[in-house]
């Protein structure tokens, strides 16, 4: 039987649980807007969230140690569903920024759970379809997630249940499925002195991603709630951003393959830049135009992140992939955490279009360091490359997703990362070794 095949239970699962997520992220913005919490008190809901989701992936490997992987997904099933329900019965500002970060922590746990399932299961043959499957996956039922608010609206009682409902029901597949379960969950390193020696470039992109992108996550909602749109209209502003978004990653992914890296991501900056200055240039009300900027975003600024992976990997040596990785989301949440908080000063102080004044500086600036780092470090050949895999640079990263990521393992053996040290000298040799050869340097 198929790996695929035997593992449909996790996929399900995981699509639930991302369709709660979806749902539950662009709700607690909207209906945050709608009881008049402060620019300040929604920027910290985004950032509790990111830093219970990075406090759960360093601490929740832990947990599934004591209790196996099943006994802790329904643990985390089971907050996140506590968690989303009391956001319905205390509408406080302080509160949801607590909860959000239980939110955040259960998230990343039952991610790391189903990846590390799910990495079980996979061999070197089927690693690149079960990853192909399972990150498409979590973007469409995220972007259903996200739709689903234009048929529950935000007021009442309706989508806080629905997304009850549906982190419960993740539940369900993985408890009545009969794969066994996997070995003890590890998490990935997180070495931050490791990445900024293979690619300073990639610390760079890595905060710059993060800061963009959970500025835009967390408060774009907000701008579209203050710009007059109702809850179905921000749900499908933010179902064609998503699409397109997911779109663009194959293409511009595949191009990256084929050149320098670094030019892809200078032009999706360069044009994300562009989307951020035609926004506050014309500060968009609710029509096509709006679309049209939000719709240029998600094309420019979601592909970036997963670049920025292949990029840093394509310097790593062999074997550095998890940790290099690691570092790329440790530094990634940094910037998802501290994105909203500079966000909501800034729209507080000029105006809720002060959102893409924020991303379009750290997009802007990370064009201008690829710039500059092209002029340092020569471009790695074909044979020295990693092949690009589509990635979701907002929200749901987890270490798990490093492990389970077919370039973890696939063709090491055959990238050059550094040169073969030369044998020892015979005792009665008198030629000195020969120096180290140093690449991408």
């Amino acid at each position: 039987m198929s790996p695929v095949v035997k593992i449909y239970a996790l996929f399900l699962g995981s699509a639930l649980l991302m369709f709660g997520g979806g749902l539950q992220g662009l709700l607690l913005s909207v209906r945050g807007a709608e009881e008049q919490f402060s620019l300040l008190a929604l920027g910290l809901i985004g950032t509790g969230w990111s830093v219970g989701f990075v406090a759960g992936s360093i601490t929740v490997p832990m947990l599934v140690q004591r209790v196996g992987h099943i006994r802790a997904f329904s643990i985390m099933a089971a907050i996140g569903t506590i968690t989303i329900l009391l956001n319905l019965l205390w509408i406080n500002d302080i509160g949801w920024i607590v909860l959000r970060a239980f939110s955040g922590f259960c998230f990343a746990g039952a991610a790391m759970i189903v990846e590390s399932w799910l990495n079980e299961v996979a061999d070197n043959r089927s690693r690149g379809t079960i990853f192909s499957i399972y990150v498409t996956i979590n973007m469409a039922a995220s972007t259903i997630g996200q739709l689903a608010m234009s048929v529950t609206g935000v007021t009442g009682y309706l989508p806080f249940v629905i997304g009850a409902i549906s982190f419960i029901c993740a539940v369900l597949p993985s408890a009545m499925t009969s794969t066994p379960q996997p070995r003890p969950l590890s998490s990935a390193k997180l070495d931050v002195l490791l990445l900024y020696k293979t690619s300073p470039l990639a610390v760079i992109a890595s905060f710059a991603c993060g800061m963009a992108n959970g500025t835009f996550g967390t408060l774009a909602p907000v701008y579209g709630y203050s710009q007059g749109l109702d809850a179905a209209g921000i749900a499908y502003l933010f179902a064609v951003t998503a699409v397109v978004g997911a779109i663009a990653q194959i293409p511009f992914g595949r191009l990256s393959d084929k050149i320098d890296r670094r030019l892809v991501m200078i032009l999706l900056s360069g044009i994300a830049t562009l989307a951020g200055f035609l926004a506050v240039v014309t500060n968009p009300g609710p029509g096509v135009w709006m679309y049209i900027l939000f719709g240029l975003y998600g094309f420019s600024a979601y592909p970036l992140y997963a670049i920025a992976v292949a990029h840093a990997n394509d310097f790593a040596r062999e074997g550095d992939f998890a940790k290099v990785a690691g570092g790329m989301l440790l530094i990634l949440g940094i910037g998802l955490a501290i994105g909203p908080l500079i966000a909501s000063w800034v729209m507080n102080t000029l105006s809720p279009v002060g959102l893409f004044i924020v991303t379009a500086t750290f997009h802007g600036a990370l064009a201008v360091t690829a710039f500059l780092r092209m002029k340092l470090r020569p471009v790695r050949d074909e044979k020295g490359r990693v092949r690009f895999r589509a990635m979701n640079a907002e929200k749901g990263v987890s270490p798990g997703t490093v492990e389970l990521d077919p370039r973890s393992e696939e063709n090491q053996e055959n990238i050059p990362r550094e040169a073969p040290r030369p044998a020892a000298p015979r005792p009665e040799a008198t030629k000195p070794e020969e120096p180290d050869v140093q690449v991408g340097t």
